[in-house]
This record gives structure tokens, C-alpha cells and sequence, in this order.
């Protein structure tokens, strides 16, 4: 079974993009896949000394854990249409040191989330640019947004509206599918 590191764009407590990775976590796991978190608020951000110096424990620990996953799957909200500084800065360290990314030729799937009716689509064009330029091997597959996330969350936190379930287990088939591929 695939090893498959989990990421939500957001920092919010409530975050229906944390309810996404959470309700991907518990499919991925019916499947027997082994599942890991990357919370993007704990890096400090980007800076050219820190990576020179190879000084933050984080970094280090955050980078292990992508270079160890089969695959990534982001799931991010839409800030003024693009994706949050916070996964930015993530995905910047995580494509450092120049020709050592661990994004590199890694399978990354990209789903967003949104309290809005566009389900936060608006962020995904630029974080795939972002993605691409850092190696990341993109997962083909149509857009996945959820809209009026807020309302289609469940009472546990995560999402149990049966159209929700079907988009992500589609999502995490084909991030399943495109391991193999590259096995």
C-alpha cells in the first residue's frame, strides 16, 4: 500500500480544508494506505540563512517526511484567489535545496475548499505552477472543489455528503493509480 502525506493550505481551527485532508485521511486508510500529516504552520518562514545553516528541526522533519511519502495530497483555501502565504512558504522549503527537492518527481494531488460556492478552484491554477516548477509530479484528474464546504461538513469534522465522498475517492484513486504508475 501506498504511504501518503496529507497537507491543508489553512490554519484555521475550523478549516473545511483540514475537514478535507481529515475525511481523505480516514478513505485512504479504509484502503489500509499509511497515512502522514504535514501541518504547514509550523515551519518559520522561508529564509536563505536558516536553509544554509540547515538549522530548523522543522524543515528537516518536514522534508523527511514528503521524501518518505509515495505520494502528497494539498488540499488549500483560496485567499484573494490565490493559495495562502503559509503553503507557499511550505512548499518553498520543501523544493529547497536547489536540485535536492523533495518534491521532486513526487506524485502531488490538489483538491481545494470553501465556505464559498467556487470551492476555492480560484487558487489551484497558480499552486499548480508553483507545484510544477518544483518537480512535483501532478496528478491528472479534473478539478476538485468543494463548494459550500461549511454546510456539506458533518458533525465529526469531516465530510460525509455522498457527492464529497465520490469527488475525493476519485481524487485519491487516480493519486493511488499514478504511484503505481511511477513504481
Amino acid at each position: 500500500m501506498a504511504k501518503i502525506v496529507l497537507i491543508s493550505g489553512s490554519l484555521r481551527r475550523d478549516s473545511v480544508n483540514t475537514a478535507a485532508v481529515a475525511t481523505a485521511r480516514r478513505l485512504l486508510e479504509q484502503d489500509s494506505h499509511e497515512t502522514g500529516t504535514l501541518t504547514v504552520g509550523e515551519l518559520p518562514f522561508y529564509h536563505f540563512d536558516v536553509e544554509e545553516a540547515d538549522s530548523s528541526a522543522a524543515v528537516r522533519e518536514a522534508r523527511a517526511l514528503v521524501a518518505s511519502a509515495d505520494a502528497v495530497v494539498i488540499s488549500t483555501p483560496s485567499y484573494n484567489g490565490e493559495a495562502p502565504g503559509v503553503l507557499k512558504n511550505a512548499l518553498d522549503w520543501l523544493s529547497r535545496p536547489y536540485g535536492r527537492s523533495a518534491l521532486s518527481g513526487k506524485t502531488v494531488a490538489l483538491l481545494s475548499a470553501s465556505p464559498g460556492p467556487r470551492g476555492g478552484a480560484d487558487a489551484q491554477p497558480a499552486l499548480r505552477e508553483v507545484l510544477r516548477r518544483s518537480g512535483a509530479a501532478l496528478v491528472e484528474h479534473e478539478p476538485v472543489a468543494i463548494g459550500n464546504a461549511v454546510e456539506l461538513r458533518g458533525q465529526d469534522g469531516e465530510f460525509t455528503d455522498p457527492e464529497v465522498l465520490a469527488v475525493l475517492q476519485s481524487l485519491l484513486k487516480a493519486t493511488v493509480v499514478a504511484v503505481a504508475a511511477q513504481a
